[in-house]
């Protein structure tokens, strides 16, 4: 298969890799993805170029990848399967045989390990995590903070444009996964600040189906009010665009940097015990707005929505209590 800059592999198609394959395939690229799994392929099949489920054909299909995988250990292997294949090729160019964009959150290490082995067989490899859910993903709504060589970023700048909204530069390799360290920070703060807002507003008897909009254009605004605040106010954590279990990953991570620097940070420390607490109780699985049961359990306020049955505490969405005490209070 010829290989032109309209062409992109894509490594790896789980919830933000199917979607950035989807939406560079509608900007008018050729994509083959990759996946091991027989079920994401068929999924997959109808909406982009080509699926496989050996990743080192994707290097038939283009110079540039994407790699979007759930840990480093499957980044290493991808990794060595491909400068297998480039070696095997014996591949001839002026450039890198390929150049990869490594797009998930890892620690730098595991980030400086995974370019040492693809250096192995002339592949480049750019650190460009990814600021957004899969909600967002699909619908292009992502940042890319891309990071490494310049001329690596501004061959794959119109591939970043075909799937992200906005796109930086943000310097040398390994100022991407800074750069989404401290943005994860605050989604880890903003997404609990929003379960708190919205449960004390629940009980405050104001309407949920519109106080998110009537919030979001305030100055308390966030990012994680507008996207998680409609799941919160439906009380429905699937399907999930960040899993509680992946997202207690970056969490480690940052927990574990922040230490190194030996930085105060009170308020993400404070939410450690919440997003733990989510795993305890069984919500790995669901998206990481779950919190908001969580803070509902812990105030003793659970409502089962869907049901209309409660713990017998209050009212499923909290009315009958808060008109009592509107009545009592004029």
């Amino acid at each position: 298969m010829q290989r032109n800059k309209s062409t992109v592999g894509v490594v790896g198609l789980g919830i933000m890799g199917s979607a950035i394959a989807s939406n560079l395939q509608k900007a008018g690229f050729s994509v083959m993805g990759s996946d091991p799994r027989a079920s994401q392929r068929k999924l997959m099949a109808s909406k982009i170029s080509v699926v496989t489920g050996i990743n080192a054909e994707v290097l038939a299909h283009s110079r540039l990848l994407i790699t979007s995988l759930p840990s480093a250990k499957s980044l290493f292997a991808v990794a060595e399967e491909l400068i297998a294949a480039v070696s095997a090729g014996k591949q001839k160019s002026k450039g890198p045989a390929a150049i990869v964009a490594e797009t998930s959150t890892l620690s730098l290490e595991d980030k400086v390990y995974a370019r040492d082995i693809f250096a192995k067989g002339n592949i480049e490899m750019l650190d460009c995590p990814l600021s957004g859910t899969g909600a967002q993903a699909q619908n292009r709504d992502l940042t890319v903070f891309a990071s490494g060589s310049a001329t690596g970023i501004r061959a794959f700048m119109p591939v970043f444009k075909g799937f992200s909204k906005t796109q930086f530069n943000v310097g040398e390799f390994g100022s991407g996964i800074k750069t989404k360290w401290v943005a994860n920070l605050l989604v880890a703060i903003h997404n609990i600040s929003t379960a708190e807002a919205l449960l004390f507003a629940r009980e405050l008897g104001l309407d949920m189906s519109t106080i998110v909009d009537v919030l979001a254009d305030g100055a308390g605004s966030s990012r994680m009010l507008q996207i998680r605040g409609p799941s919160m106010v439906r009380h429905n954590w699937q399907p999930a665009a960040m899993k509680v279990g992946i997202w207690k990953k970056d969490m480690t991570i940052i927990q574990t940097v922040l230490q190194s620097l030996d930085i105060p940070a009170p308020l993400f420390q404070a939410s450690l015990p919440i997003y733990a607490a989510a795993m305890s109780q069984g919500l790995e699985a669901d998206d990481t707005a779950a919190v908001f049961e969580v803070l509902e359990r812990l105030a003793g306020k659970v409502a089962t929505e869907k049901s209309g049955k409660t713990d017998g505490k209050r009212s499923p969405a909290g009315t009958a209590k808060a008109s009592k005490t509107r009545k009592s209070s004029t």
